[in-house]
């Protein structure tokens, strides 16, 4: 490096590369101006002036400086490095293994460049490149440990476990007898880890635990290699040292759930498909015996109600129920809520936690104990009562119980958040929002209440109030960064979905590809580990991030969020908004001196906009330039309703990028094959179309969606114009090859499959809807036998014996649905009215049917509470009073008169 120079500019030109890696960015761009003006055209101290400009956010200059550079010296490997670092910042990885191939043909040992070209391509995924490299690092330098531990990983990412073992010991190998020493021994103990784990992946099962036996002293972390050895274990078949090593494991954490599923099924007593009666037996004596040995423990009493049945399956869960509910847990009904999915036990539940509130109200104890009980224990019986009976969809009783809790005991947060999750879940979202912001108020400083009031203001549509309430806990300064900053997805896709029920498609989408661009950040956040690991040894630790990285896009939050974004575009294809050039073909209709005034009022205010967020910006900088040279200032967002996200010339373009990575990722999703048909017919794919029909049918045949997909698709095809191209006939082919292979449409006509598909769901409301949209599309002049369909539906009772009544089959958002069909569809008005008053009954308190328990009625309760000005109702497009409220942080009018 500067080997070029006179030796005093080549001193400069070190103290430039010292600066640069001490980040003392003024100082090295100091002295590259100072070999500058001597030597204009030296390319490798251009390359590095650029390097540092770059650190100092003035990314233009620093690309010029560097192919300048490059231009003037091609053959230096150093120019070609610096280009590569470059792109690697702008994470343009693959111009930068370009470059790092380049320096490499000048410099073909420069260990520094075939370090950073082994990052990028683990990072790329370029496994037999990483293993190339890896290799030659280490053939360079050999007696570093990091290069033979990067050699080993190299092979097993490349799925070459054997030889990835096979460098380990020959590593191994080049050890003293008393390696290591002290501060060694966690780094030492975990490559012996990773290599037993090694083992145990290519089937050496037998090596494996003799390597564990020899090394045992050697490695640091107990447990883990106490749990390493119980797995190869049970692999062998030899259960009964397994459950001994389990037993063992449970000494030291007798809460962990793992562990006595692995007991369980050393002693044979484990199986998916349930238990035999005298396996039950043996289990609930083994868990007696686990009690009584681990008495503190709360894992051993909570799982054998999983298994038990009946009259043991009561005692069970009235023993573990009775002293959480004296010390009062609020978790405990979220502990039994799986049990709620095991045939019978909600009914036992029910009746148990009856019988405790009733002796509770009568005598002030437990059933069959003498002992009194503390006043709260009534309160948190009516608490889990009140969950209870909101699982069950009971909401009427639900309401009258938490109503209970509240009266005899005001005080209680988790009263407040409770009863509004219950109001969500009957429809009635603006009084949910209410009582949860009642809850935020009784505790200012907690985050979770904070942030559960925040998501109940956004499923109201209530946003700017939602908004308002969420930065009580950001940093000063601008709202919108710090929540992105934070990467609060939660917040951003429950915004996102009430921007889209809004209307407002460019705000959605960019609350959408907001989360879409954290994704890309957390993959790109991987890329520091790479040398970190094989550093610090945290091999096991960094192969499993490395496969989470690999599935990262099949995440849950991504799904929502690509989802919502290809709903979006589909919606702007379907009704796109008005283009800058319509726009302008509408003003220049006007009289001149009017369109004038228009021209003057937009400009206006495209600069007080302007202004506005960079007066917001420098506000929420922090300190403007630190002492290296670095501005600290955030960029200002140049769109910040996501208008220019709308300005898009193909949306369905758009959506197709989207929907590959859900195909991708998310294959087993229905909806993921539902935007892909929808977003297909669009675009007239229609073999496209077809291949997701098929998954639909192959994941849920007798899905409602598959139904209407599949008669849809059919008849659109059938209503279209004889083939003319070769394409189009071989595209008509495969229809006509494909149909009789679909059992659904097996010689028989739509509209007889149908009906077929009718009379196998009639009782299902959803199905009902289903055949009715279908039927409509097929026979148009059938509209009002359409809508007699869904009229003729019955809200059956669900099979569950509940004590206080049965409970319907339909689901509000069902119910909401058909509504919605019915209205925008089927486009009969009369029936949407008899519709709404019908589910009105079923559902007093939903306010999209304006029940008479619902906000939305004016004499109700939760109508006077979302009245409340402290709280506001829907309409907070501005803020409104609920600003005040928020800023002031509450002031809680229903307890100004309470005393305790």
């Amino acid at each position: 490096m500067g080997a070029s120079l006179p030796p005093k500019e080549a001193n400069l030109f070190k103290l430039i590369v010292k600066s640069y890696e001490s980040k003392q960015y003024k100082k090295g761009l100091k002295a590259a101006d100072t070999i500058l003006k001597k030597f204009p055209d030296h390319g490798e101290t251009l390359s590095m002036k650029g390097l540092t400009l770059n650190c100092m956010d003035r990314k233009s200059e620093a690309y010029d400086l560097v192919r300048l550079g490059l231009k003037n010296d091609l053959k230096s490997h150093v120019c070609w490095h610096v280009y590569g670092l470059l792109y690697r910042s702008d994470r343009e990885y693959r111009e930068a293994i370009k470059c790092y191939r380049n320096a490499l043909r000048i410099d073909p040992d420069n260990i520094e460049i075939l370090r950073d070209l082994s990052l990028l391509q683990a990072q790329m995924r370029d496994l037999t490149g990483f293993v190339e490299t890896r290799q030659q690092l280490l053939s360079l330098k050999p007696n570093h440990r990091m290069n033979w531990i990067g050699f080993a990983v190299a092979h097993h990412l490349n799925s070459n476990g054997s030889k990835a073992v096979e460098i380990l010991e020959a590593y191994e190998g080049t050890l003293e007898d008393d390696y290591p020493p002290d501060n060694e021994r966690c780094e030492h103990g975990e490559m012996l880890l990773y290599k037993i784990s090694l083992l145990e992946e290519c089937g050496s099962l037998e090596r494996a635990l003799e390597e564990l036996d020899k090394k045992e002293s050697k490695i640091v972390d107990k447990v883990t290699l106490k749990e390493q050895e119980v797995s190869l274990l049970v692999k062998l078949g030899r259960l009964e040292e397994g459950a001994e090593v389990y037993r063992a494991l449970l000494s030291i954490n007798p809460d962990n759930y793992r562990y006595f599923e692995g007991l369980q099924k050393c002693v044979g007593l484990y199986s998916e498909n349930g238990l035999s009666s005298s396996d039950i037996d043996q289990l609930d004596a083994l868990y007696k015996s686990l009690g009584q040995q681990y008495t503190w423990s709360s894992a051993v009493k909570r799982i054998p109600l999983d298994f038990l049945q009946g009259d043991k399956f009561h005692e069970a869960a009235d023993n573990y129920i009775r002293p959480l509910l004296t010390k009062g847990v609020p978790s405990l009904f979220s502990d039994l809520s799986p049990l709620y999915n095991h045939p019978g036990k909600a009914d036992i539940l029910e009746k148990l936690i009856l019988e405790l509130e009733n002796s509770l109200r009568i005598s002030g104890g437990y059933p069959g104990r003498p002992e009194k009980e503390p006043p709260s224990t009534l309160m948190w019986t009516l608490f889990f009562l009140a969950q209870h009976y909101d699982r069950r969809g009971q909401y009427d009783v639900a309401l009258s119980k938490i109503d209970e809790a509240i009266e005899h005991t005001p005080t209680v947060i988790d009263l407040y958040s409770v009863k509004s999750r219950i109001l969500k879940h009957a429809g009635d979202l603006r009084a949910a929002a209410t009582l949860a912001d009642e809850a935020r108020c009784m505790d200012l400083a907690d985050r979770y209440i904070n942030s559960e009031c925040v998501k109940r203001m956004l499923q109201a549509d209530q946003v700017a109030l939602a908004e308002k309430t969420a930065v009580l806990f950001t940093k000063d300064g601008d709202q919108h960064n710090n929540l992105h900053d934070m990467q609060c997805m939660w917040y951003e896709l429950a915004s996102g979905e009430s921007y889209f029920r809004q209307g407002d498609l460019g705000r959605a989408l960019k609350k959408f590809l907001a989360v879409e661009k954290h994704y890309a950040d957390i993959t790109e956040d991987q890329f520091d580990f790479h040398s970190y690991c094989l550093r610090k040894m945290t091999l096991r630790a960094y192969v499993a991030m490395l496969k989470f990285q690999d599935r990262l896009h099949s995440h849950a939050y991504f799904h929502k969020a690509a989802a919502g974004a290809i709903r979006c575009y589909i919606k702007l294809f379907d009704s796109p908004s008005k283009s800058t050039a319509e726009e302008d073909d509408e003003m220049s209709k006007l009289p001149p001196s009017q369109r004038k005034k228009m021209r003057q009022k937009q400009k206006k205010a495209e600069a007080r906009a302007k202004k506005e967020a960079e007066v917001r910006n420098e506000e929420s900088s922090a300190g403007g330039v630190s002492k290296s040279g670095k501005r600290h200032v955030k960029p200002v967002d140049p769109d910040p309703n996501g208008e220019k996200l709308l300005q898009v010339e193909d949306p369905l373009l758009e959506a197709t990028k989207y929907l590959k990575l859900l195909q991708k990722h998310s294959p087993d999703s229905l909806e993921t094959h539902l935007l892909s048909f929808n977003v297909n017919m669009r675009k007239k794919k229609i073999l496209l179309a077809l291949q997701a029909v098929k998954q639909l049918l192959r994941l849920d045949a007798e899905s409602a969606d598959s139904h209407r997909c599949l008669v849809r698709f059919f008849h659109t095809v059938g209503t279209m114009t004889a083939p003319v191209s070769d394409t189009e006939k071989l595209v008509w082919s495969v229809l006509e090859a494909e149909r009789p292979l679909i059992s659904q449409l097996h010689e028989k006509s739509l509209t007889e499959a149908n009906m077929i598909f009718f009379e196998k769901h009639e009782d299902s409301l959803m199905h009902r809807a289903a055949v009715a949209e279908m039927l409509s599309v097929l026979e148009p002049n059938k509209q009002l036998e359409a809508v007699k369909l869904i009229e003729d539906s019955t809200n059956n009772p669900a099979p569950i014996n509940g004590a206080l009544g049965p409970v319907n089959e339909w689901k509000l958002k069902d119910c909401i649905a058909v509504h919605k069909l019915l209205v925008e569809v089927l486009n009969d008005a009369d029936a949407a009215l008899r519709w709404k008053l019908r589910c009105a009954q079923y559902f007093p308190c939903s306010t999209y049917f304006e029940g008479k328990c619902s906000s939305a009625a004016s004499n109700s309760v939760h109508g006077q509470i979302a009245k409340n000005p402290g709280n506001g109702g829907s309409n907070h497009a501005d803020g409104g009073e609920s600003a005040d409220f928020v800023e002031s942080n509450g002031k809680l009018e229903t307890f100004k008169d309470l005393t305790i």
